[in-house]
């Protein structure tokens, strides 16, 4: 069930609905500049986001969201995507798919400051993500390395969200029943994953959204 489905969060001293939270990273902890981008492909005569639909076409970011491919043969594909797709020469595709890969990223403090006060308050963290292989590196850049008590990285397990078994997966490192776990994510179909399994579940729209589904350790 959904967070407001639920029979909300406990107050006045009652035990607390949640030992556990599983939390998505990139749109709800770790969020993309895309301003350069945006000029290139501007520059380019192509409209916003059409670096990104081919980028993320399901032949291209499936094997590397399982670890298959590194980010660097995703860009040399992403490339020979946007030559195929939309005519460009070699050299702009490949600026265009060296821009989409290398975006500036930053952590949000609400959201990091929220998580790392559901851990302070004894609830174990694990990191539920759809990641390349660059992961373990980006959390370092942005101090995060120690945030979670677990990550469970698509690349570094194989298999992507919505799928079943990463969902296991994670419950397993968690070591709680899907009952006690707090799920978030961006993305509608992952959630619903997670509450076909018995997780609560926190469709993650803005930072408010999880500072509400904590709202039980005020």
């Amino acid at each position: 069930m959904t967070i407001s489905e639920s029979s909300g969060p406990a107050s006045g001293g009652a035990t607390r609905p949640f030992d556990a939270v599983l939390c998505d990273v990139d749109n709800v902890i770790r969020f993309y500049d895309s301003t350069r981008l945006t000029g290139l492909e501007r520059r380019a005569g192509l409209p916003e986001g059409a670096t990104s639909e081919v980028a993320f076409a399901p032949e291209r970011d499936g094997p590397l969201m399982r670890g298959r491919i590194t980010p660097a043969q995703w860009v040399e594909s992403v490339t020979e995507g946007l030559t195929g797709a939309h005519g460009l020469p070699a050299e702009r595709a490949h600026e265009l798919a060296s821009a989409l890969a290398g975006a500036p990223f930053a952590a949000d403090d609400g959201t990091v400051d929220a998580l790392r006060e559901a851990r302070a308050a004894g609830l174990t963290l694990v990191l539920v993500t759809n990641a390349t292989l660059d992961l373990e590196d980006d959390l370092e850049t942005m101090g995060l390395t120690g945030l979670a008590d677990h990550v469970v990285s698509s690349a570094r397990v194989g298999v992507v969200k919505p799928d079943r078994e990463i969902y296991e997966i994670a419950l397993a490192r968690a070591g709680t029943p899907p009952a006690r776990c707090l799920f978030v994510d961006d993305r509608r179909e992952n959630v619903e994953a997670a509450e076909a399994l018995g997780m609560t579940g926190v469709h993650y729209r803005r930072p408010a959204d999880l500072r509400d589904a904590l709202g039980f350790l005020d």
